[in-house]
């Protein structure tokens, strides 16, 4: 595999497992340094020691710790993320903040942070995983709808600011992965549609799919690496679906 990230240093949140994880070992795999982000020491260690990167131990939801960050790295990748599935009028305020924390509070906080290295070397690359989810709604999910669609504004006002400082800035916008994040879902799917889990896939999260299978995490990641790569030099500011022609409806 091409060594097209030789040089560059990549900074992956919630990195340890899922597509954080798939996301490493593609970088890493086309030569650059990855820091995996992660709550889990020990699963970011193991994966760290794979990929022959370092890791970051780290809980994003202390918001606090993360204003008065600097960080140098080229390439960040927006990952970390939680769910949960309730109706609006069940919804715990406090798990609402925490999930717009997490998606939306804490990757502003990382660009925040990251842009004064970029813009100085001339170079970046801001990935935010978003989610079908980012451009499409569904009943039970208000906070991570919310917190998504937030990103995806955050997202478009990166890329018009780092334009002129060689900074691109994307979503990725997935449909169901085949995460340990998704497969947790599906007692709560099954209970707030009366539904058996073992219908959840087909009745609830494949329903929208022209292509009816989850999405690989490998997959996600193959496209982390090309936006992460010198060729997506002039794609900023969009947002790509891999979504098995979900948001073409």
């Amino acid at each position: 595999m091409e060594n097209t990230l030789n040089g560059r240093k990549a900074l992956i949140t919630g990195g340890a497992g899922g597509i954080g994880a798939a996301s490493a070992r593609a970088l890493a795999a086309r030569g650059a340094k990855v820091v995996i982000a992660d709550v889990d020491a020990a699963a970011a260690e193991a994966l760290a020691d794979e990929v022959g990167g370092t890791t970051w131990a780290v809980d994003l939801l202390d918001v606090d710790s993360l204003a008065t960050l600097s960080l140098d790295c080229d390439i960040l990748v927006n990952n970390a993320g939680i769910q949960r599935i309730s109706s609006i009028e069940d919804f715990e305020p406090a798990d609402f903040r925490r999930l717009v924390t997490l998606m939306l509070e804490a990757p502003f906080l990382l660009i925040r942070a990251a842009l004064p290295h970029m813009y100085a070397n001339n170079f970046g690359r801001i990935i935010n995983l978003s989610s079908v989810h980012g451009i499409r709604a569904s009943p039970f999910k208000s906070a991570y709808v919310s917190a998504k669609h937030g990103l995806e504004g955050l997202s478009k006002v990166t890329a018009l600011e780092g334009g002129e400082h060689g900074v691109t800035s994307n979503c990725i916008n997935p449909g169901y992965v085949r995460t340990p994040l998704v497969e947790s879902q599906i007692a709560d799917q099954a209970k707030v549609h009366g539904i058996p889990e073992s219908e959840v896939l087909a009745k609830v999260m494949l329903t929208e799919s022209a292509v009816k299978r989850l999405v690989e995490p490998e997959e996600v990641a193959s496209l982390v690496a090309w936006l992460a790569s010198d060729h997506a030099g002039m794609v900023t500011g969009a947002s790509y679906t891999m979504d098995g022609g979900w948001s073409a409806r």
